[in-house]
């Protein structure tokens, strides 16, 4: 019986507690103790300012690039680079700016080089590559390094070479390859000290 009679009056006081919670809260627009309510329930509740948007709190100090809208169709793609049959069809447009090389006779552009006689630059050049590296290997280069093709040893005097390494070519010279792109010049410099005036008009 006495267990009975404290366990009725624990929930006649829990009861009463509550009854003066809901009082407090109702009348008084007081909110429950904190001991009594759960954490962060009420916070929750409660109405809350809305949060300002700005781009700047996105980007920081980034910066936004210009990008399409929308995409771009194939037909559109297609008119932009070969052109429309009824305005302006840019495959059936002749070029007029082509030229004719004075050494090979092939067609280019104006203002690109000739591709053949660039090609055939590139392949001599690499052939020239490969016999240097041939010849001399891993060694360090220490010397002028000279490059001689058939038959041109013989057309200087020996101390022309000398303190220089020779790399000799197993092929004649190519009409093309001119033998002053390898030398150097021969022009003493200039001792003179007076300045000559110009550009005075």
């Amino acid at each position: 019986m006495a267990v009975t009679a404290v366990t009725f009056l624990k929930r006649i006081n829990i009861t009463i507690q509550r009854f003066e919670q809901f009082i407090n809260f109702t009348f008084r627009g007081k909110y429950p103790p904190d001991a009594f309510c759960l954490v962060g329930s009420e916070a929750d509740r409660l109405p809350q300012s809305p949060s300002k948007f700005s781009v700047k709190d996105i980007l920081g100090d980034g910066f936004l690039w210009a990008v399409p809208k929308s995409r771009r169709s194939i037909e559109k793609r297609l008119k932009r680079k070969f052109g429309h049959p009824d305005y302006i069809l840019k495959i059936m447009k002749p070029k007029t700016n082509l030229r004719t090389c004075k050494v090979c006779g092939d067609d280019h552009e104006a203002g690109v080089l000739c591709p053949t006689c660039y090609n055939r630059v590139i392949d001599e050049t690499k052939a020239m590559q490969d016999a240097i590296q041939a010849e001399l290997k891993l060694e360090p280069v220490e010397k002028e390094v000279i490059v001689l093709y058939d038959g041109e040893k013989g057309e200087k005097p020996d101390e022309t070479f000398e303190g220089k390494r020779i790399v000799e070519m197993k092929k004649q010279r190519p009409t093309w390859f001119s033998k002053n792109l390898l030398q150097q010049t021969t022009q003493n410099p200039s001792t003179n000290t007076d300045i000559k005036p110009s550009d005075l008009g």
